[in-house]
């Protein structure tokens, strides 16, 4: 049977797969190997991962989770999955500040590809990740802390730096949300009202399927008690039910809603641990633009709304703030996400990429690393600008590029000295 991601559109082709049970033999494989990649938890909906030498996956490793309460941080093993860490974290009384839609995804691979929530306060996974141990192309493990002027280039870094083993991350007091649905948002008021109805919750995701103006969902992730839940919100209408983000989707696979009060991480992500995310069979993409020119960037995409929506299962559009992390889409800039999440058709999709790239690009977006798009290696240059610093720092640490690939290889420009 072929080794494929998630969503099934990648067959991975390595010479071996392996599944070390220690980070010693971890190690050994690394040590030994000419080029090695890690496994996530397959996530990802491009190449990103794949290698034609060996290919680690890290979910035989022992699930490390160890609390510092004192601290308020927690180191985690890389394979565990942030589903299984938040549930950790509850039992002790701690929280982290934000999750992805998904809690089914690891925390290494979200962090290394800068996958994020929402809301306006909220930067992405990566920026509560406080120190990380790697194994670097000679087996020899190195830790990295915010007090090394490189950290910020080895957070979100793709994997191309070494193999991750475990990360240090910030928690936060354990907390109670509620979460709150309404439809049929008026497209006007994306332009009226945009700020306020991005920063009306603790994160906000707004849904459309581009079939017609209006927004077709907001779900509104609140602290508990905060929010006073009328019929009607900036135009739009509470939900009388559960609601999937998709269309004809069943809301049993979501987080619960109503504004039932529960555990911050039963409400942060969109879809239970338990069942499966999304529609599951898909492809992904994803743009950020800066947040001060986003009602613009929709209004340009409302535009190619009649080539979007035929290929088009539901796009979400979210806040994230900005960061100091290299790669990291949100470097520099408070940032909205325009996520599409596709039919399973990739010669049907990837036009509309290449049109949505287009429409974009006066905005400088920045796509999502693990997701479909197709930006020549020139056009992500100019909006990562950290990106030859990164490819000093993949010189430094792996010379010899264990840890490349064909797309490491197609997007890294040539390596300058890091700055401070």
């Amino acid at each position: 049977m072929a080794l494929t991601n998630w969503a099934g559109n990648v067959a991975f082709r390595p010479r071996q797969l392996h599944r070390p049970s220690s980070v010693e033999q971890l190690r050994r494989i690394v040590a030994g190997g000419d080029r090695v990649r890690a496994l996530g938890t397959g996530h990802s909906f491009n190449r990103l991962a794949d290698t034609g030498g060996d290919l680690v996956s890290l979910a035989g490793l022992p699930p490390m989770m160890d609390i510092d309460t004192t601290r308020m941080a927690v180191r985690v093993a890389a394979g565990v999955r942030y589903g299984e860490l938040a549930t950790y974290l509850e039992g002790h009384g701690c929280a982290l500040r934000n999750l992805a839609s998904l809690p089914h995804i690891s925390v290494a691979g979200a962090c290394a590809t800068g996958t994020h929530g929402s809301g306006v306060g909220n930067g992405s996974l990566a920026t509560a990740v406080s120190a990380l141990t790697m194994v670097t192309a000679d087996g020899d493990l190195v830790t990295l802390d915010r007090a090394d002027r490189r950290f910020p280039g080895a957070v979100v870094a793709l994997g191309a730096l070494g193999i991750v083993t475990s990360l240090t991350v910030d928690v936060v007091p354990s907390f109670e949300m509620e979460q709150h649905v309404y439809e049929d948002l008026p497209r006007g008021r994306i332009d009226t009202d945009f700020d306020e109805i991005m920063s009306g919750a603790y994160s906000v995701s707004l849904f459309t399927d581009w079939s017609g103006p209006d927004v077709t969902q907001v779900w509104l992730k609140c602290l508990a008690g905060t929010f006073v839940a009328e019929r009607d919100w900036f135009g739009a209408t509470r939900a009388d039910g559960p609601r999937h983000p998709i269309r004809g989707g069943s809301a049993a696979n979501c987080t619960e809603q109503l504004g039932v009060p529960g555990p911050w991480h039963e409400r942060l992500p969109h879809f239970r641990l338990e069942f499966t995310p999304s529609s599951g069979d898909e492809l992904q993409s994803e743009y950020a633009v800066p947040r001060d020119r986003a009602v613009e960037a929709l209004a340009t995409l409302d535009g190619i709304r009649a080539r979007i929506a035929p290929v088009l299962q539901v796009s979400e559009i979210r806040t994230v703030a900005a960061d100091d992390l290299w790669l990291s889409p949100f470097y520099g800039r408070d940032s909205v996400t325009v996520h599409f999440t596709w039919l399973p058709d990739a010669a049907a999709v990837q036009p509309v990429v290449g049109l949505i790239e287009d429409r974009l690009a006066p905005f400088a977006a920045r796509p999502h690393w693990g997701k479909v798009f197709d930006m020549r290696p020139a056009v992500l240059a100019g909006v990562y600008e950290r990106l030859p610093d990164f490819a000093g720092l993949m010189r430094a640490y792996d010379p010899r590029g264990t840890f490349r690939n064909d797309l490491i290889d197609r997007w890294s420009p040539p390596a300058s000295a890091p700055r401070g």
